[in-house]
């Protein structure tokens, strides 16, 4: 196993321990066409909703941490200060990809309690959540949002827990930015706050760690800690590698990319695709064997 193959297993094995340790709060089904949430039977029509509006948001919050790794001409990095002229990380659409990586390749247990995200979704209850074209009227929050979907016998969605630990991290590095523009209170940090977000998140917040490590079951608790810092960390590279690799514009289909992407203009790399480099194929100067 290369290195590389090495590096990638480990982020997303660590990511699923992080997927199991945040799998939702306890199941409380109701009837078949509608959820109970703070005593209030909401209809499916209105779970429908939720989970669009949710979607909003998690797309808003990657597109705030997205150009946090790689700034462009965009809203998103103009509100955190460093606005740029070439493409950047939204127009390689690297939240798409995050979102895509996280719902499809880490691994997510069928049947686990979700405490994590009942927990994240307490500390984002005064939260507003207002969308444009999506009538919320019977909920009033983030967290209570969230909270239709975890008495709601479904899957939490991984990206969906990422999205409310990083928002809940916005709320500690700046309280004011539970309202305003953008979605996501994420989206409404400067460049610093988000970095000061982040090393919350590495350094162990005790804030982050009473509201969650607290509410896993053993033997996961006291694992929190430990979890955040290595998430931190790969997150960031993960996003940078959405930035810059060819996904945005490569067709499975035809196996083959059908632009030029984002990161090989901001790289200057201009070799195209290679299926290896002459001097890497066969064995080193003409070998066939090795002897002990």
């Amino acid at each position: 196993m290369s290195p590389m193959e090495s590096d990638r297993r480990t982020f997303l094995t660590r990511l699923g321990w992080f997927g199991v340790l945040a799998s939702a709060a306890v199941l409380v089904p109701t009837a078949a066409n509608a959820v109970s949430v703070g005593g209030t039977t909401l209809p499916n029509s209105t779970l429908d909703l939720i989970r669009k509006a949710l979607k909003e948001v998690s797309r808003d919050t990657y597109n705030g941490l997205a150009v946090f790794t790689v700034p462009g001409p965009d809203a998103y990095s103009t509100q955190q200060g460093t606005p740029r002229e070439e493409a950047g990380a939204l127009e390689a659409r690297t939240a798409d990809f995050m979102l895509h990586a996280l719902d499809n390749f880490v691994p997510f247990p069928d049947e686990v309690v979700r405490p994590i995200a009942a927990a994240l979704a307490r500390g984002l209850a005064d939260v507003p959540l207002a969308l444009p074209g999506i009538d919320l009227s019977d909920v009033d929050s983030l967290g209570e949002a969230v909270d239709a979907l975890l008495v709601n016998d479904e899957e939490m969605p991984l990206s969906l827990v990422v999205t409310l630990l990083l928002n809940f991290l916005a709320l500690q590095v700046n309280p004011a930015t539970k309202s305003g523009r953008f979605v996501a209170p994420f989206c409404r940090l400067s460049y610093a706050e988000k970095a000061n977000a982040f090393s919350l998140l590495e350094g162990a917040d005790s804030d982050l760690v009473a509201v969650v490590d607290g509410e896993v079951p053993e033997p996961m608790r006291g694992s929190v800690s430990g979890v955040g810092k290595y998430l931190g960390g790969s997150l960031i590279s993960f996003t940078t590698f959405g930035a810059y690799c060819e996904w945005a514009t490569f067709d499975p289909g035809t196996r083959s990319v059908g632009s030029e992407p984002v990161g090989w203009r901001n790289s200057d790399y201009d070799p195209g695709v290679l299926d290896g480099w002459d001097d890497m194929q066969g064995y080193y100067q003409g070998r066939k064997a090795v002897a002990a």
